[in-house]
């Protein structure tokens, strides 16, 4: 009998609420907008910090990068300290195994002559390595090699940027020639960042790369700057740094210091603040839920208000007190779920259409948070719903039937 009296509340409420279906579609819209707000949040939060970690692990998330820091003498002393290609040799010898590549880096500018007028350039020194280690992508031709290194051949890649704008496509520019500090350079191909580092790294939009056995005839001083190491496993990748350091400072004087990291400080600071960031986000949203659940007991105190002679008149043909609750209260669930499911539908519908204009990102759609906004339109019709219920139910019936 129980059971059929929940069903006949929930007819009823259903009955009432199509009576005013544009008060009940105002009351619920706060839900609606709440829980999409909620999924959506969560989805967006997801879809940043999975594109954020996503750029460092392209990067390389075994990657140690080290270069000289500060000294405490003058500039022809500190000149020595700067990390040598030979520092490059001695970690690659200690490390052995442990790595996969280890690649030092030398800069130069110079002045070319792109679209019409004279721009800066920066020319870039790598050896056979560096590829490996910066995860760098070719888009034509190939990298130069060891023997090529080592014979100080005049051959150089384009960044993918500058190769577009000198030849108009990555392959066109293949065999070509450019000049660079008064010297024809042959190139053999085209690359770009294997992440987006917008121009926090050596490569710029407009870098050119070369043997860093020929670069080094065009600079004063042999630097170093930055130097890349490749760990094979991650768990080492702490270990490692501290070797780095160490061999740094052990080859060179007293005083001179060296700034060696790795990116795994910076992967845990980002799933940290992604973790913050949900959070309150998810409080925020939370709070429009709230609000529209406080939005929802108004509305049913109103209408108890409004119903108070039907409550009478119910009453007096012999309907219980928990059938007047059970009949307010379940006004109030039915409201704050059909705002809720509505809710969901558009927080999911809105990420999934996403999916059908880009391939680039990837949008998770968090079950969590799908639960978490189910449960939560549940909950607030109860509780906000709860008070108007039992108002409604402990009027008095021949005060009721007296209401005008």
């Amino acid at each position: 009998m129980r059971a059929f009296s929940h069903l006949e509340a929930i007819r009823s409420s259903i009955a009432a609420l199509r009576a005013n279906k544009f008060r009940a579609f105002l009351t619920a819209l706060g839900l609606v907008i709440g829980n999409a707000s909620v999924i959506l949040v969560v989805t967006i939060s997801l879809t940043s910090r999975d594109y954020i970690l996503e750029q460092i692990q392209r990067v390389g998330s075994n990657l140690i990068y080290a270069n000289y820091e500060a000294g405490n003498n003058s500039a022809s002393i500190a000149d020595g300290d700067y990390v040598k290609t030979a520092d490059v040799d001695a970690i690659r010898a200690q490390l052995g195994s442990r790595i996969v590549a280890a690649t030092g880096v030398m800069n130069s500018f110079d002045r070319m002559r792109v679209e019409g007028r004279d721009e800066d350039v920066a020319i870039i020194g790598g050896d056979q390595y560096y590829p490996v280690a910066r995860n760098v992508v070719f888009l034509a031709g190939r990298f130069f090699d060891a023997s090529e290194v080592l014979q100080r051949d005049h051959v150089a890649l384009l960044i993918e940027k500058l190769a577009r704008r000198l030849y108009g496509s990555q392959s066109a520019a293949v065999g070509r020639t450019v000049k660079l500090h008064g010297l024809q350079f042959t190139i053999i191909g085209t690359f770009k960042e294997g992440a987006e580092t917008f121009g926090n790294s050596e490569i710029t939009s407009n870098t050119v790369l070369i043997p860093i056995t020929v670069l080094k005839y065009f600079a004063r001083v042999e630097r170093i700057d930055p130097l890349y190491i490749q760990v094979r496993n991650q768990a080492d990748v702490e270990q490692c740094t501290r070797i780095v350091q160490t061999i740094l400072e052990s080859r060179h004087r007293p005083g001179a210091r060296y700034s060696v990291n790795n990116l795994n400080s910076i992967l845990e600071t980002a799933r940290q603040i992604a973790g913050i960031l949900n959070v309150v986000l998810f409080i925020v949203s939370a709070i429009a839920l709230v609000i529209s659940g406080i939005g929802i007991m108004n509305i049913m105190l109103v209408t108890v208000t409004e119903r108070t002679r039907e409550i009478g008149l119910r009453m007096a043909v012999g309907a219980a007190r928990r059938d007047i609750l059970e009949q307010f209260l379940a006004e109030a669930v039915v409201i704050s779920m059909a705002g809720g499911l509505a809710g969901i539908l558009i927080g999911i519908a809105i990420p999934l259409s996403v999916r059908f204009f880009t391939d680039e990102f990837a949008i998770p759609i968090s079950m969590l948070s799908i639960a978490v906004a189910f449960t939560v339109s549940l909950a607030v019709g109860l509780v906000f719903g709860l008070l108007p219920a039992s108002r409604a139910s402990r009027l008095n019936p021949t005060e009721a039937l007296r209401y005008e």
